[in-house]
């Protein structure tokens, strides 16, 4: 619960910073909003770390295929990356190449998702009764 307090007070500090450096530097509150974007990711670092750990976990209890943990946390990356991204392009202004961003990293996500879906097939299709 600290930590959350924490990347609340820093979004808030930050925004409040922006909307201060913004009348003077347009330019600096991108800066600053970015950079408080990181802070926030670099707190959360550690339970990005808990999650990689419970996947294992659970990848390794269940006989899933290795090969689709890499992928899982692949889509998942690609999810967070590209939201930051459109959140980035959003906050310059530029909505319309926020959502393609975003078009994009879901079109990325689905073709890595293949490889799961079809194993999630060949799964259903050995229970399923001849």
């Amino acid at each position: 619960m600290d930590v959350l307090f924490k990347i609340i007070s820093i979004a808030v500090i930050t925004c409040i910073a922006c909307m201060i450096v913004r009348a003077v530097r347009p330019d600096f509150a991108i800066i600053i909003s970015i950079v408080g974007g990181i802070i926030i990711l670099l707190y959360l670092l550690s339970y990005i770390g808990t999650v990689f750990d419970m996947f294992g976990f659970v990848f390794s209890t269940s006989g899933v295929n290795s090969s689709l943990y890499g992928i899982i946390f692949k889509i998942i990356g690609i999810g967070y990356l590209t939201e930051f991204a459109a959140s980035i392009c959003n906050d310059t202004g530029n909505g319309s190449l926020g959502d393609k961003v975003l078009l994009g990293g879901k079109i990325i996500i689905l073709v890595m998702a293949l490889p799961i879906v079809t194993s999630i097939l060949k799964i259903v299709m050995e229970i399923l009764p001849k």
